[in-house]
């Protein structure tokens, strides 16, 4: 996130059965291209020269990543739940965003993303 990253490495990075959890929709993602689609759009609405990782706590096949970054003036604190498979690839990604008025400017940009992505 915070270099931009390579979409490719990303992907295969992913579980073929990978779930990804939002902090803006309710029902889980499942599948590794809905779960890439996501986080690559993430990775722009929310990566930048402002975004940074603040902590990491692992243990084992599992991160919790604190992450801090600003969206048009907005300061998002957010975290990265993430769980590996025994092959090492993401499993299952969860995402945590506050305070609300930063989840409403996300989710705003973050559809905005998709449907950009789905055209």
């Amino acid at each position: 996130m915070a270099g931009g990253g390579e979409p490719q490495a990303l992907r295969e990075m992913l579980a073929e059965d990978a779930v990804f959890h939002s902090p803006v929709v309710h029902t889980p993602q499942e599948g590794r291209d809905k779960v890439f689609a996501y986080l690559q759009a993430a990775s722009h609405v929310l990566g930048g020269n402002n975004f940074r990782y603040l902590r990491e706590i692992a243990d084992g096949d599992q991160a919790c990543l604190e992450f801090q970054t600003e969206l048009e003036g907005i300061q998002i604190n957010g975290v990265d739940i993430i769980r590996w498979n025994a092959e090492g690839k993401i499993q299952d990604f969860k995402v945590m965003v506050r305070p609300l008025k930063a989840i409403n400017k996300v989710w705003e940009k973050m559809a905005a993303m998709l449907a950009a992505q789905a055209s």
